[in-house]
């Protein structure tokens, strides 16, 4: 019986319908996507409350509630008197609008708008705690964006469900993680896909949203530098490796030139986007790009000779114009003691350079380098999958590919100096490992079916005309019926027909050594296949683990478990509300900067330092305060205008981030200004301590008093449980401040500075009694006049 012919219709339709399960299919995974990379950070929500984390968050959701009250031309004229005090009673202050990346407040505000204009009456706290989960979704999509540009739509979606769920991405965008990266990383993310998009299409219009997206970044986030330094990389590559291209020209050129311009509009950017080091680079890509071009637009209009003429000239000319920017550029630089970079640039390109010159850097955990177990706790498995993506990205080597790779490079290097940056590396691991993952699937499946196939056909119930042989056989009739029918009637000369029998069997032979290297064995197809759905299912668990317990724990409000069960410490937020209730409006607080914000936008209390570490005398002298007696201390914080000072001290229910741990870094860093603090004065053979074997120095210090004034009533020994021993000092009392409030931890002390003696009112007493004295003696006049 004949089988029924398909008509080229019905098969094109079969395709297409195909194509839209396919899209549907793509649409819906894309979706659970964005799901899971929701409801993986609302665990802190889940288990504790929505409420904001950590430190800076507290400013950015300061900043955002009066944006929503008071409009964005307030905003960015509002000048915040509360934030810091200069040590001559007036408020230093700051200009918010010109001192903020604007990115996160202004996304936020816009989102509370929106949803009121809905009628969906949400607080702006709200909005703030949800806005990193919502934005963690869009970074998924966005990788898989571009992973899709450079490795397909498996591979996009392989790693856009992995960077989902990766911890070193959930450790900065958990719900109520309101800091500037929960937007950054989702913007550096799509300005990477448009730049590769544009790669691939040489389509201007791509260009420009490649632009407008780095504008986005650039008012998000101030890792923006490392964008307009990667890609200008790439580009040098891609000239330096023969792959330039008018597509390449239309990438870069555009986002110099507008992108620039689009920085200098951001108020804390200004005129830094053309004036320090971080961008010169763009430039003199920028430059050497265009002598390619005119280069290569050269030789297409003349022949060889003259070419080489105009070759020499066109060099000679680039060479002297890159001579002269560069001299320009070296005459800016030298004129800056730093030459022309930051503090934090310097530091990662310098790894020693924060603890030699800017200590204050150096104090900051987050800016220690990492650990090797950081690496497996924050990508875990990841860590083995990205070898076998740099593979794959070379087989082949394309633009897109080559830019993954250069970005990887460059993100292990960063993220090695400072432990902050493992969230740029957590895109690039991801992507990575979703190639590698996607072509190691594609190749197992592959062999399945393969073998599958052969098996059914192979067996003896099926009929000799269905083989794969037979049908490829087929085709190949088919292949040279339909050759002689089109072919011309003309005799080939032997020289052809040798060449046409050479690419043949040339032909003929690849697809057989292809399948060779690409079909694998039956059985070890299916292991590998269990082998990765058993690692996945490992990485699955640790991600949750991490989202749950390791990640969501608000810095604010913590936790521990014993026998008796959960334990809440809720000590911050008990001392802020002493201090909004308690104290007047007007009063200064004096702490340690690491909780400036949270003082601020809790208590709503002026601080003299808080965590915009950008007055280093200020903070110094706070150190300063901290590490001197009790009475040098206290004429200090009297100069400063302070009325309570707050410290913060773990010893008694072993909380180690307080401020005995830190105090060698306020040592360190009030040593930097005034030479008078020496730190070797707090040390005991070189070790930092507290019990009986502390020096003297440390003994007396102003934060060891505030920290173990009564300490010695609770369990009478004094033994720190942080520290692991008993105390040096351990009763002794206070004469110039007084204890006010102690949270019930004891995590939270206030102190209130004594006031100073009124020597008016001491004169007065003396006149007085002066007076007394001599009414007295004119009353003795009276009654015996003869004296």
């Amino acid at each position: 019986m004949a089988e029924p012919e398909v008509s080229p219709a019905a098969a094109g339709g079969g395709g297409q319908l195909r194509n839209a399960f396919g899209g549907v299919l793509c649409a819906f995974t894309l979706l659970l996507i964005g799901v899971v990379a929701f409801s993986i950070r609302l665990f802190s929500v889940i288990k504790y409350e929505s409420v904001i984390h950590e430190f800076d968050p507290y400013f950015n959701f300061r900043v955002t509630q009066f944006l929503s009250k008071n409009g964005i031309y307030e905003f960015w004229n509002w000048f915040d008197d509360r934030t810091c005090c200069c040590c001559f009673r007036y408020p230093l202050g700051r200009v918010i609008g010109g001192t903020v990346y604007p990115g996160l407040t202004l996304t936020a505000g816009t989102i509370w708008w929106l949803l009121n204009s809905l009628n969906i009456p949400l607080s702006v706290e709200t909005v703030c705690v949800f806005t990193a989960p919502i934005f963690s979704a869009n970074a998924s999509w966005a990788t898989y964006l571009l992973t899709k540009e450079a490795k397909g739509t498996g591979a996009g979606l392989m790693a856009a469900a992995i960077l989902a769920m990766v911890p070193s991405y959930i450790s900065r965008s958990v719900a109520g993680s309101y800091d500037n990266e929960a937007v950054a990383i989702f913007a550096l993310i799509f300005t990477f896909y448009l730049y590769v998009k544009t790669l691939n299409t040489g389509s201007l219009f791509y260009a420009t949203l490649n632009a407008l997206s780095y504008f986005y970044m650039v008012c998000s986030w101030g890792g923006y530098t490392f964008i307009i330094n990667l890609i200008p990389m790439h580009v040098l590559l891609c000239i330096v490796t023969g792959r330039y291209s008018s597509r390449l020209y239309i990438a870069y050129a555009p986002l110099v030139i507008l992108g620039t311009l689009l920085a200098a509009l951001v108020p804390v950017v200004g005129f830094n986007a053309v004036m320090t080091s971080e961008h010169f680079a763009s430039f003199l890509v920028f430059i050497i790009l265009h002598v390619v071009a005119i280069v290569y637009y050269i030789k297409g209009l003349l022949t060889p000779r003259l070419f080489k003429v105009a070759m020499t000239l066109v060099i000679s000319v680039g060479l002297a114009v890159c001579f002269a920017v560069v001299a320009i550029l070296v005459a800016l630089v030298a004129s800056s003691p730093t030459k022309g970079w930051s503090g934090r640039s310097l530091s990662l390109l310098d790894p020693t350079y924060a603890s030699k010159y800017i200590p204050i850097i150096a104090s900051v955990s987050e800016h220690q380098p990492p650990t090797w177990p950081s690496y497996f706790m924050d990508i875990n498995v990841l860590a083995f999958l990205i070898p076998a993506g740099i593979i794959s990205c070379f087989l082949p080597l394309s633009d897109a590919s080559s830019f993954m790779v250069l970005y990887l490079v460059t993100a292990v290097y960063f993220s090695g100096v400072m432990v902050r940056l493992m969230l740029v590396l957590a895109p690039a691991a991801c992507i990575l490992s979703g190639i590698a993952l996607s072509e190691v699937f594609s190749v197992l499946t592959r062999s399945i079916k393969f073998q599958l196939s052969k098996f059914f056909y192979d067996s003896p119930t099926s009929s000799g005309d269905s083989s794969p042989e037979s049908s490829t056989n087929s085709t190949k009739n088919e292949n040279r019926n339909e050759k002689s029918e089109t072919a011309p009637k003309e005799k080939p000369s032997k020289k052809n027909r040798k060449k046409e029998k050479e690419v043949a069997e040339s032909v003929s032979v690849k697809p057989k050594k292809e399948k060779r290297l690409l079909v694998l064995p039956f059985e070890l197809s299916v292991m590998g296949i269990l082998l990765l759905i058993v690692l996945g299912g490992f990485y699955v668990v640790h991600c949750v683990w991490a989202a749950a317990e390791a990640y969501s724990a608000p810095s604010i409000v913590l936790t521990s478990r014993s026998r008796d069960g959960l334990h809440v410490f809720d000590d911050f937020r008990e001392a802020y509300a002493w201090l909004s209730h308690n104290t007047d409006v007007d009063d200064k607080v004096a702490s340690w900067w690491d909780y400036g914000y949270q003082t601020t936008a809790m208590a709503n209390r002026t601080v003299i330092v808080d965590n915009n570490t950008w007055n280093n005398t200020h903070i110094a002298t706070v150190g300063t305060a901290m590490s001197s007696p009790e009475k040098a201390a206290w004429e200090i914080f009297n100069s400063l205008d302070v009325k309570y000072v707050l410290v913060v001290f773990g010893g008694l229910v072993g909380y180690p981030s307080d401020d005995i741990n830190k105090f060698l870094w306020m040592v360190r860093i009030g040593g930097g200004v005034f030479p008078h603090i020496k730190e070797p004065d707090y040390l005991r053979d070189g070790q930092y301590r507290v019990d009986a074997q502390a020096t003297p120095t440390m003994l007396n210090c102003l934060m060891y008093k505030l920290c173990y004034y009564r300490f010695v009533e609770t369990d009478g020994k004094g033994f720190d449980r942080v520290r692991g021993y008993e105390i040096g000092k351990k009763h002794f009392k206070l004469t110039h401040f007084e204890e006010v409030f102690t949270t019930h931890h004891w995590m939270v002390r206030i102190y209130k500075l004594k006031p100073q003696k009124n020597r008016v009112r001491g004169k007065l007493k003396k006149l007085k009694a002066s007076a007394k004295t001599s009414s007295t003696l004119a009353a003795g006049q009276k009654k015996n006049p003869w004296q």
